[in-house]
């Protein structure tokens, strides 16, 4: 699927520490995502660790950018070509990276693998989100923007429906439905 420039994105990086390094990777990890937040276009990170008592040694952070844009001039920063180089030093083989745009981007919930979902499930869902919220909107700026001109009050609809849809009713929605958005073991609980 082509990739929105203009959406926000999220991206996956997984990285397995070499034996023995895993508590110097994991503060390096650490001190690369507090210098790096402050960076433009950046929308959040979460980083997973591997489950203790597992085993596992494979870390995750997933980030969101704002744009394409602005994860193209991330990936040009200082900070994240020091960071490639240090980590090299301290993981095993190349970083796995998956990145996801768009509506796509909506379905992600932190913890989980960054896997695109069947376009019908992404539109009940969307469906699901869209209407009541529509619905809510529409009760709720109706009696503020009657008056108004359409093209305006059209743009403050759109703009409140945008907001609410990224920011509270998709990520509800996504965890509340994940089981059925992605189907299959559960995963351990982070934390």
């Amino acid at each position: 699927m082509p990739m929105d420039h203009s959406a926000a994105v999220t991206v996956s990086i997984s990285r397995t520490p070499r034996q023995g390094c895993e508590a110097a990777f994991e503060k390096a990890l650490h001190d690369f995502v507090q210098r790096t937040l402050p960076l433009p276009g950046q929308l959040g990170v979460h980083i997973m660790r591997p489950p203790p008592g597992t085993g596992q040694r494979e870390y995750s952070t997933i980030r969101k950018f704002a744009s394409y844009a602005d994860l193209l001039e991330f990936r040009k920063s200082a900070e994240y070509q020091a960071w490639n180089e240090a980590a090299r030093g301290m993981t095993e083989g190349e970083a796995r990276v998956e990145e996801l745009s768009g509506l796509e981007s909506w379905f992600t919930v932190p913890g989980t693998p960054l896997v695109p979902l069947p376009k019908w499930k992404m539109a009940i869902l969307t469906l699901l989100g869209v209407y009541p919220t529509s619905v809510f909107l529409g009760f709720v700026l109706a009696p503020w923007t009657s008056g108004w001109h359409a093209l305006l009050g059209s743009l403050v609809f759109a703009s409140a429906m945008v907001a609410l849809l990224t920011w509270l009713v998709m990520p509800a929605l996504s965890r509340l439905l994940h089981r059925w958005l992605r189907p299959g073991p559960r995963l351990p609980k982070l934390g």
